[in-house]
């Protein structure tokens, strides 16, 4: 009888050593007992989040967890979100993923990309209300739609013609290459427009498409200037969600081979983020929902553990997707990134070990991509992998970190292999 699959991923988990922590990462640094003891049962390894030398945004990440190859299907993570989002979006039509940011008083440069992370989920609500009902564009129609806290999306329909994903990102941290983006360690703090990506100037919807784009971007400035809810976060002393940032274009959906077609597996995906929630629904895996963080750990964790035991039992198998190591990582928190991996050890992982049948499971621990704190941006570097569970036989690891997993046995594979050779263990 095949074995349960129980799939962890803590986003953006790994790092560089830092002087702050004695030249160690965060995850070196931190009091792992729970994941060492883990690490101490099975085997252990690093994976390639997707190509070698090139660091990933997490959606191309979580293609390649699953054991999609992203060269086949991505299809930009603009279409992906809209999606999970519930906007009716169709071929020839664009959706973008969007930040709300602040610009500076002059109007030129970009102060904080996220709003200073303060933005409530109602601010932005009221904000992406505003900016539906008080602006039109030119030849096309849209709707825009906030997510979760400075995350949104926005999907525009051409009345003339179709529009093409290949433009470029005003959010001047990804640079684009075809339809993926990849982030820069380094980027200039100046507003940009949007531009047709090079090789496709000859493209009248590509020129449109950018066109829209520019016209929605200064209008929406417009709107959040005037909004009484940047007023009142200024008078609170917060940064204003002044300026909307675009990024990671796409003008189709992938179509995706059902991931019960490819594993004969019914899978249950625990997600936080919308990019993860549009993949799982798009793949056909069944979502499991979960209530938003409280911002308590020691309350949230232990609850996330029994939603995924609880989703295990009606499963073959779960994917858990756990965003929080990912954020300090980009606000070059290195302490908090180190309390954030300490507190998934100590509330998430023993009510999540404790109950599980490790005899009749396959458990497997990794990260879909490397967030530097130094440079507050994902980074081209290895994670740590460990599978334990069943009768695997130990090879000898002590604990879980970069530097011990490159040592284990399973070596150096493609993030793409994981789910194969679970699925393989499970079956056997």
């Amino acid at each position: 009888m095949p074995k349960k699959i129980l799939y962890v991923v803590l986003d953006g988990l790994s790092d560089l050593p830092l002087k702050e922590l004695n030249n160690k990462t965060p995850l070196e640094a931190a009091y792992t007992p729970h994941m060492d003891k883990l690490a101490q049962s099975g085997v252990t390894g690093t994976a390639i989040p997707y190509l070698e030398n090139t660091a990933p945004e997490s959606d191309v990440a979580v293609f390649a967890l699953l054991g999609y190859d992203p060269e086949k299907y991505y299809c930009g993570r603009g279409p992906l979100e809209s999606f999970a989002a519930g906007l009716n979006f169709e071929k020839g039509n664009l959706a973008l993923r969007v930040n709300f940011a602040t610009l500076d008083n002059d109007g030129l440069k970009i102060v904080d990309r996220r709003a200073g992370r303060s933005l409530s989920n109602e601010e932005a609500q009221a904000l992406s209300n505003e900016i539906n009902s008080k602006i039109t564009l030119s030849n096309a129609l849209f709707e825009f739609k906030a997510t979760v806290g400075y995350r949104g999306v926005l999907v525009i329909r051409g009345i003339r013609s179709g529009l093409s994903g290949y433009i470029t990102n005003t959010d001047p941290a990804y640079e684009r290459k075809g339809l993926f983006s990849v982030p820069k360690p380094e980027f200039s703090d100046q507003l940009l427009d949007a531009s047709v990506q090079s090789g496709y100037e000859s493209s009248a919807e590509a020129v449109e498409t950018a066109s829209l784009v520019n016209e929605f971007a200064l209008k929406a400035r417009q709107v959040l200037k005037d909004s009484p809810i940047n007023k009142k976060r200024q008078a609170a002393g917060k940064l204003p969600a002044n300026l909307l940032l675009f990024r990671d274009a796409g003008d189709h959906l992938p179509d995706f081979v059902k991931f019960s077609s490819l594993y004969n597996l019914n899978f249950g995906c625990f997600v936080e983020m919308p990019v993860d929630r549009g993949i799982a629904l798009l793949t056909g895996m069944d979502i499991v929902d979960v209530p938003r963080s409280t911002g308590h750990l020691d309350v949230d964790y232990p609850v996330w553990a029994k939603i995924a035991l609880d989703a295990l039992q009606k499963h073959d198998g779960i994917y858990v997707h756990i965003k929080s190591p990912d954020e300090p990582g980009h606000d070059g928190d290195c302490k908090k990134k180190k309390q954030i991996i300490e507190a998934i050890d100590k509330y998430f992982f023993p009510a999540l070990v404790a109950k599980l049948d490790m005899k009749n499971t396959i458990f497997a621990l990794t990260a879909d991509h490397s967030t530097s704190c130094q440079q507050k941006a994902h980074i081209a570097n290895c994670v740590p992998l460990l599978i334990c569970g069943q009768s695997l036989k130990p090879d000898g690891t002590m604990s879980f970190s970069e530097k011990t997993a490159a040592l284990g046995s399973l070596g150096k594979i493609k993030s793409q292999e994981i789910m194969p050779l679970i699925v393989k263990l499970a079956q056997k």
